[in-house]
């Protein structure tokens, strides 16, 4: 099997997109992507784009750089309660439906000019709410066919409430990342006194 080259760009320009909330991971997966292509530190792959607020909470999309032939990834956390704007005077905290609203809207502000559009989502918008038990929406499906009509190819998420709702995109490419091993991981290492060797009697 040959070795991966990232020597050179496979698909098109690689740019990370970090909304808001995911600044720091993007900083994390820009290092170790400028370490596995040998670019210099200088010539990040994170892309500036923001949504700026107006003083009702209506907001606008800015992508600030050509969308033009991008391989775009957007990072995206729906449930990151700690970001806050300011709607008439008061802090707001920003619910997933904030969130989301601003994912399309820089999705929006790209253009279509993208080479292709990746959305990584690392809990899934209304992923609860995956399937009908009565008369009532399901939003996880609305939100997955909303985003492929708007130029998304792929979309990456983390375990899944229910992976089947890539139902909703027959088409599209859907990845449900299965991370118990990381979250273990991380688990041990942040809480000393645990351990999963066994104990002698």
């Amino acid at each position: 099997m040959a070795a991966l080259d990232f020597t050179h760009a496979p698909y098109g320009d690689l740019a990370i997109v970090a909304m808001k909330g995911c600044e720091e991971i993007a900083k994390q997966v820009d290092y170790y992507l400028m370490q596995w292509r040998g670019t210099p530190s200088e010539n990040s792959f994170v892309i500036n784009a923001n949504c700026p607020r107006f003083g009702t909470g209506e907001a606008k999309g800015v992508f600030k750089h050509s969308a033009r032939g991008l391989d775009a990834y957007i990072i995206c956390d729906c449930f990151n309660y700690s970001v806050t704007y300011n709607m008439y005077g008061q802090e707001v905290p920003m619910s997933p439906d904030d969130h989301y609203q601003d994912l399309k809207r820089i999705i929006a502000a790209m253009g279509g000019k993208a080479r292709r559009v990746n959305v990584i989502m690392p809990m899934l918008y209304e992923g609860r709410q995956h399937r009908r038990t009565t008369r009532e929406s399901m939003d996880c499906a609305m939100m997955l066919q909303e985003l492929m009509s708007m130029g998304v190819t792929n979309f990456i998420t983390f375990d899944a409430h229910d992976p089947r709702v890539n139902n909703a995109i027959p088409l599209g490419g859907f990845d449900n990342v299965q991370a118990a091993y990381q979250m273990i991981k991380a688990l041990l290492r942040s809480v000393p006194i645990l351990s999963l060797m066994p104990t002698t009697p």
